[in-house]
């Protein structure tokens, strides 16, 4: 092909072409250049690894049409490597005989997706079925045949007939009973009817 018998327009088009792909090959160098680190550090972290960070998350466990808890976190982060959620204000209910049998909140809890273990820390209320309220620093519930057990600073309250302080208690997995560890004080009080 001969440049020069080339028509003013056809020389037109393959200067455009000539530049457009100059321009091309110039943003792919350039994107090579900046991103280049960037794919390292992918590589270099484990590429598997996913993070989102959700805002109104539910979670629950239900077998065989029987649901053992749920529960819900204003705001959270899931880390898919570690199969850890972690929520914040926290509202949960655990079930016994597809009965709500307790319910808690939180501020701070997690939830391990690999031991199925549900953690609740941080200024977490609890209360039983029967009404008996508590408060404690830390709440772990393993499974539905594990108990629950409560950590620092308990206080276990009846209406008017059962104040308690205690370092520990362990709640039975029917939720109908409880054992006091550590320092403890409890009051009984007789209701006068």
């Amino acid at each position: 092909m001969d440049w020069k018998k080339l028509s003013k327009k056809k020389r037109l088009y393959f200067i455009i072409a000539g530049s457009m792909a100059m321009i091309l090959l110039w943003a792919f160098l350039t994107a090579k250049v900046i991103t280049h680190d960037f794919n390292r550090q992918q590589v270099a972290a484990n590429k598997d690894e996913q993070q989102a960070i959700v805002n109104g998350i539910i979670l629950t466990e239900t077998k065989n049409d029987t649901k053992y808890w749920e529960i819900y976190g204003e705001n959270g982060k899931w880390n898919s490597i570690n199969g850890v959620a972690q929520l914040n204000n926290v509202l949960a209910n655990f079930y016994k005989d597809n009965e709500v049998s307790m319910s808690l909140q939180s501020s701070k809890g997690t939830y391990d997706s690999k031991t199925k273990a549900v953690t609740l820390y941080k200024d977490t209320f609890i209360v039983l079925k029967d009404g008996i309220t508590l408060n404690a620093d830390k709440l772990t519930w393993l499974n539905s045949n594990s108990p629950v057990i409560a950590e620092g600073h308990i206080k276990i309250q009846k209406a008017n007939q059962l104040l308690s302080t205690a370092d520990k208690i362990i709640i039975s997995p029917n939720y109908d009973s409880f054992k006091i560890e550590g320092n403890t004080v409890s009051k009984v009080y007789e209701d006068k009817k």
